[in-house]
């Protein structure tokens, strides 16, 4: 396995429809994810959307994960976010790549057909083994939580 291996991601489109993700620019960290629907949905204020991309992937390894993340221009704009924050679909998944869109805005918005609904990133992930301990290091910061450091 060369060093490239880890780059490429399997694509199975699942339905004819479905959009390959892809970057918008060179320098883009994100690839966009594309709505898999035969008709619009609107997702009132406040509601709930689980909108299909229509594929599957396959990463590189279990050293790898796709995080979703929400477009800016959505957000920013028209208040759709993702419901779930950020979305991981781990190394093992092969099921269909969903989004889980929320309206966090005082007005619906209806995604059509096609429309980039995400963003996709790979990033590497550490598979931590976790070990029961009864004492951990001391630190400078101890257990100073939430505001402990500072404004």
């Amino acid at each position: 396995m060369n060093n490239n291996d880890n780059n490429i991601v399997k694509i199975k489109k699942l339905r004819d429809n479905a959009v390959i993700p892809k970057r918008a620019t060179d320098g883009a960290a994100g690839a966009d994810l594309y709505a898999c629907i035969e008709e619009p949905v609107t997702i009132a204020p406040g509601g709930l959307a689980m909108i299909p991309t229509g594929i599957a992937i396959e990463l590189a390894g279990k050293g790898l994960a796709a995080f979703l993340f929400a477009r800016s221009g959505l957000g920013v704009k028209h208040g759709i976010c993702l419901s779930n924050g950020v979305g991981v679909v781990d190394s093992d998944y092969r099921g269909e790549v969903c989004a889980g869109l929320c309206n966090v805005s005082d007005k619906p918005y209806t995604i059509q057909p096609g429309e980039r609904i995400a963003q996709m990133v790979i990033m590497p992930v550490v598979c931590a083994e976790f070990v029961l301990t009864d004492q951990l290091t001391d630190t400078a910061r101890g257990q100073g939580g939430f505001g402990s450091t500072g404004r």
